[in-house]
């Protein structure tokens, strides 16, 4: 069994923003289901489903303490492999890579992950760009992606949703080979 974590932000309010990129595949990946379960249990802090080989958590805890909710599943679940996926500030829109481990990057939905289960976990990073502005950073992921951005998201979300479920069958190297977008779109969109 593989956890799948999708990082954002509960609320209405939050549904479109940068900072909700994780939320949107999970919600991908649900849609695709034949058959989805909603499993309820308060002490998991998040929205989870079973399907046939994995698990797909969306934190209701907000993006801070994305770590208890993950911890309260993994705890219960043991799942073999833990697959959190997230946006990147560091990587252009349009970009799409893959890791296990490594830091945080200042991203405080893995930090918190970090300091509940370790760092060594598969990383699907989707680059969302960066505001002109380092004070802006916090105003930028709790946006709206522009409308540029709109545009080309449902097929990165498609992009996405199909390297996770290559992961569930292949080794990282090659779904990292195969599903990684090196491309920089809407770079005008600064702001």
């Amino acid at each position: 069994m593989t956890l799948i974590v999708g990082l954002g932000n509960p609320d209405l309010q939050y549904k479109n923003n940068r900072h909700n990129v994780g939320f949107m595949v999970i919600d991908a990946l649900i849609d695709d289901q034949s058959s989805c379960e909603k499993i309820t249990k308060a002490n998991f802090k998040g929205e989870l489903f079973k399907a046939t080989s994995m698990l797909l958590l969306k934190p209701t805890t907000y993006m801070n303490l994305s770590g208890e909710s993950v911890r309260a599943v993994d705890d219960y679940f043991k799942p073999d492999h833990i697959i959190v996926i997230h946006d990147d500030l560091d990587l252009p829109f349009g970009t799409l890579r893959f890791k296990i481990g490594g830091g945080h990057g200042g991203h405080n939905g893995l930090r918190s992950i970090d300091a509940h289960i370790g760092a060594e976990y598969i990383r699907v990073r989707i680059g969302i760009g960066k505001p002109l502005h380092k004070s802006d950073v916090a105003k930028y992921v709790l946006s709206d992606f522009s409308a540029c951005q709109r545009e080309f998201l449902p097929e990165i979300l498609l992009h996405v949703k199909k390297s996770i479920q290559a992961l569930l069958t292949q080794d990282l190297k090659e779904v990292s080979l195969q599903y990684s977008l090196k491309q920089t779109l809407c770079d005008g969109d600064k702001v």
